[in-house]
């Protein structure tokens, strides 16, 4: 496996006389005893400071203590150099064994001494005294770590480390001139490596392939002169596998915040507040106070909360601590009712630990939780509604924030519709996306090589395929009309999506468009979609709108040929007749679009250049011309299928030609088609063309008839 940056980290601290003896500037009071009470004639004990040095050591101990809490396992390892005027030395070495905080601290101890010191030596760290320890540290990263030992012989995992340098440095050109010196450093010793593995087979040191210089000038606090000398700049590579970062910072509680900011950028660590914990009065046992606790932790932990949106929608904000520069994420403590370890839906467990590890509420906190206490976390949500989103539990002696499953599981019931975007479980299309995979099952193929063609793979023209299949394809039933009626002509789905169409294709697509018109003349009710109705659900009529605004971007969507361009127009015609509305397709029915240019055709409405009523009426005259060469081709498929189209375009110039004048109004075309049915007629009865009072009888002696009988 390949390990990252942070599994190897060496830390350069400065043992200077500078650091030994430079007073940080902030005082505490070292006198036990309260002023107020003091007897008299006893003389209160000045304040003390902090060297440079102590600041530096309890920075870099917590600094420490985080990643081997929360990476107990060798994980993440840190080594130790000391550089002092005259050399710079090794504290610890990559065995797991010896990464503890107590080791660290015995370490530590034995250093910053000032029996060696000098008067002419009051100064920080030169050039070449600082250099050394990079040379310590390079020679550090070289060595491998006990997992980097266990790798696969066959294989050379990339060798990546970090570099934390705490110093005093003069001025920014102070600093780039070490940042090149390392360089140099980093590049000579891969060289040194590459040929003594190359000479030695069986040489375990490796060369570095990635390396990130973290530089930390820290100054006392009253020196507002070193304040403006050096210039923050944040990560930016200096060649292909060297990176560089600047820092500076005052010391005391100023250098400790910076490093705690570090850390959690360094190892991909949150911080979180736990807030509200009840705990009693130290001094009044029967009070108690609320008081807030914050721990550190992989963010991990939070990925959920941040996917689903809890915390970047605003429900649950980030607050930002006073004094540090890191935002910290406050989870409100539930007090818990039972001592049971209760089974919860957890989506993962990660480790913590406190970041004030000595204060009372964290050391409440941590006894609570290893006596087998668990504690939930609420998340506040809108509207003073809560969410329980974490618990803490503890685990063999280890301290463990557990992630809450926030969405639903799936021992639940199914989302109802108004719990998300697509709707239950029964509306999605399941049956018709199995058929799917079906169609694009994969198997194997062989590939065939071509002389003068680019050969397409199989899996890139599978690919293109299922791309072209699924170019309009709504996941949800009630996202469209089109393919619930798909029985009524499931030719015309299968057909539209191919790549090429035949004559007979051609036709079948356009027998089912005029079967649609017969179902609109027919009064033929269509499913209603159940996506944000309420009430009874649109009209007829507007079904029938959608419906055909469906069909018309289905077509245009896979309209790349002659063919297609031919059915797409018998579209138009006929809907032009059915339809006076916008072509505009409605944005609930259309769930995917690749091509822009395609949403720039649906807002344009078809101009055929004849009239409404015209194209109506040819429409219903072709329709009843397609039945009839329907039962024609069932009686002789094979001599009228090659005929059907030649005839369908004769039929059509025939029909054009009888309404010649595009440009004539209504009311003209009205009368000559009256004018023409006119004299289409049959003569009338002889005995009628004369006027009303001299109409010929038919039974002259009918009345007379009439009289004799009675």
């Amino acid at each position: 496996m390949s390990y990252p940056v942070s599994h190897k980290t060496v830390v350069i601290l400065d043992e200077s006389n500078y650091f030994l003896e430079t007073s940080c500037d902030l005082t505490f009071d070292f006198d036990v005893i309260n002023r107020s009470r003091q007897p008299s004639g006893i003389i209160p004990l000045c304040p003390i400071s902090k060297t440079l040095w102590t600041c530096c050591v309890e920075a870099i101990a917590e600094y420490c203590r985080i990643v081997w809490d929360i990476f107990p396992n060798g994980e993440r390892l840190i080594r130790l150099v000391v550089c002092g005027p005259e050399s710079a030395t090794h504290l610890n070495d990559w065995n797991p064994e010896v990464q503890s905080l107590q080791n660290c601290m015995q370490w530590l101890a034995k250093c910053g001494t000032i029996a060696h010191l000098k008067a002419n030596q009051y100064k920080p760290l030169e050039n070449c005294q600082i250099i050394n320890g990079f040379h310590k540290a390079i020679e550090a990263l070289s060595m491998p770590t006990q997992l980097q030992q266990s790798k696969e012989s066959s294989k050379e995992w990339p060798n990546k480390g970090r570099i934390v340098c705490i110093s005093a440095f003069s001025n920014d050109s102070h600093i780039k001139s070490v940042v090149e010196s390392v360089k140099d450093i980093i590049i000579e010793n891969n060289e040194l490596i590459s040929k003594q593995r190359s000479v030695d087979t069986n040489c375990q040191l490796m060369p570095i392939t990635n390396c990130e210089l973290v530089f930390i000038n820290t100054f006392p606090i009253e020196d507002q002169s070193a304040i403006s000398k050096i210039i923050e700049i944040p990560k930016h590579q200096l060649n292909a596998y060297i990176s560089s970062e600047v820092h500076s910072v005052k010391s005391g509680r100023f250098l400790a915040a910076k490093l705690s900011y570090l850390v959690l950028n360094h190892y991909d660590l949150a911080s979180t507040t736990v807030s509200g914990i009840p705990m009693k009065e130290e001094q009044n046992a029967s009070s108690s106070a609320n008081y807030d606790v914050e721990i550190v932790h992989s963010t991990e932990a939070h990925t959920d909360s941040f996917r689903s949106g809890l915390i970047s929608d605003g429900i649950c904000n980030k607050t930002y601590r006073e004094g540090f520069t890191y935002d910290t994420i406050s989870l409100k403590w539930c007090t818990p009712r039972t001592n049971a370890v209760e089974l919860h839906y957890c989506t993962g467990a990660f480790r913590f630990t406190s970041v004030d590890v000595n204060s009372r509420p964290s050391s409440c906190l941590t006894n609570f939780l290893l006596s087998g206490r668990t504690v939930m976390l609420e998340m506040p949500r809108a509207r003073n509604s809560k969410l329980m989103s974490h618990m803490l539990s503890s685990h063999c002696g280890e301290l463990y924030i557990h992630t809450l499953g926030t969405g639903r599981s799936t021992l639940e019931d199914p989302p109802s519709i108004s719990e998300g975007s697509g709707g239950r479980v029964t509306d999605y299309r399941i049956n018709d996306f199995g058929e799917m995979m079906k169609k694009n099952r994969l198997v194997p193929c062989r590939v065939i090589q071509s002389n003068n063609k680019d050969v397409l793979m199989p899996i890139e023209k599978a690919k293109q395929s299922l791309v072209k299949q699924t170019i309009y394809w709504p996941l949800v039933i009630g996202h469209t009309i089109l393919f619930n009626i798909q029985m009524q002509f499931p030719s015309f789905l299968s057909l539209i999506p191919k790549e090429h169409l035949t004559e007979e294709e051609v036709l079948e697509c356009k027998k089912a468009i005029y079967h649609l018109m017969g179902m609109e003349n027919k009064g033929t009710n269509l499913p209603v979609p159940t996506i944000g109705i309420k009430g009874k659900g649109p009209k007829r009529e507007e079904l029938y709108r959608m419906l055909w605004n469906e069909m018309e971007f289905f077509v245009r969507s896979y309209c790349v040929t002659p063919e297609h361009q031919s059915v797409l127009s018998c579209l138009l015609e006929c809907r032009s007749g059915s339809l006076k509305s916008d072509t505009h397709l409605n944005s609930a029915s259309v769930t995917r679009t690749t091509n822009s240019e395609t949403n720039e055709e649906l807002t344009k409405k078809p101009t055929n250049g004849v009239k409404s009523s015209v194209d109506s009426e040819w429409a219903f005259k072709e329709l009843n011309w397609a039945r009839h060469e329907l039962k024609l081709m069932s009686e002789n498929q094979t001599t009228n299928s090659k005929a059907s189209e030649p005839h369908l375009k004769k039929f059509k110039s025939n029909v054009m030609d009888s309404t010649t004048n595009g440009s004539l109004s209504l009311l003209s075309i009205w009368t000559n088609k009256l004018n023409e049915e006119n004299s289409k007629k049959r003569l009338e009865f002889a005995g009628r063309t004369n006027c009303d009072s001299n109409i010929a009888k038919l039974y002259v002696n009918l009345n007379e008839s009439k009289n004799d009988n009675q």
